[in-house]
């Protein structure tokens, strides 16, 4: 017996995830997780927080040196990691 509608699993489980309103969450969490690949081990390293609310990302830093830093390249930076998740997750960066 042979089964007419059939569908691939990642299909569905896309389908599922935008039926629930969790894929812009699991966008996110990429988000967060790709920050030190986008931003090198270094400055990784002097984050100490980082998360995103209402579309902004939230990044603390322990030097005000690396702070300074990326307050100059915040821009490129968000898009950067909005590039790197494929996805318009931020509009903004704030450090503190």
């Amino acid at each position: 017996m042979r089964r007419s509608q059939t569908q691939k699993i990642d299909d569905l489980i896309r389908q599922v995830l935008k039926e629930n309103n969790l894929d812009g969450r699991l966008k996110e969490y990429e988000l967060v997780n790709s920050w030190e690949k986008v931003i090198g081990k270094t400055v990784a390293n002097a984050t100490t927080e980082i998360y995103i609310r209402n579309r902004k990302l939230f990044v603390k830093v322990r030097s005000s040196v690396i702070r300074n830093e990326l307050l100059m390249i915040r821009e490129g930076l968000m898009r950067a990691l909005n590039r790197e998740v494929q996805a318009n997750i931020i509009d903004e960066i704030i450090v503190r």
